[in-house]
């Protein structure tokens, strides 16, 4: 089976709940290999006692094709722009970027808690 290198962008709550889902199919094709967060949050720690590889935008978009799914949870319209503008300026036509509402699908089939809310945050693309 093929494994599907993932990156999460934003370990913050929503993104450190996400995280531990994926981590527990790492044995099922999906390995979370990367992760960007600037800040020292519990979801960093996380990640990186699982060995996951936390980097800046410019060193993910960097890594080209290696990467095949991003997942955007940050919840901030700058980010998911800079993100959308870097990796088509790359010409990276593999990694596809899955912003928050796709990994909030994702959450409802592979977990049966709730995934964090938080209030007034918009998840569009």
């Amino acid at each position: 089976m093929q494994k599907q290198q993932a990156a999460i962008i934003g370990l913050g709550r929503v993104g450190a709940a996400f995280l531990d889902e994926l981590l527990c199919l790492t044995g099922k094709g999906v390995k979370v290999a990367y992760a960007v967060e600037k800040n020292n949050t519990p979801g960093r720690a996380l990640a990186e006692a699982a060995g996951v590889k936390i980097l800046s935008i410019d060193e993910l978009i960097a890594l080209g094709e290696a990467v095949d799914i991003i997942f955007d949870l940050t919840g901030i319209a700058e980010v998911r722009k800079e993100l959308r503008e870097k990796l088509a300026a790359s010409n990276n036509r593999n990694t596809v970027i899955a912003p928050e509402s796709i990994a909030h699908f994702i959450w409802t089939i592979m977990s049966d808690t709730p995934i964090p809310v938080i209030e007034g945050r918009k998840t569009g693309y």
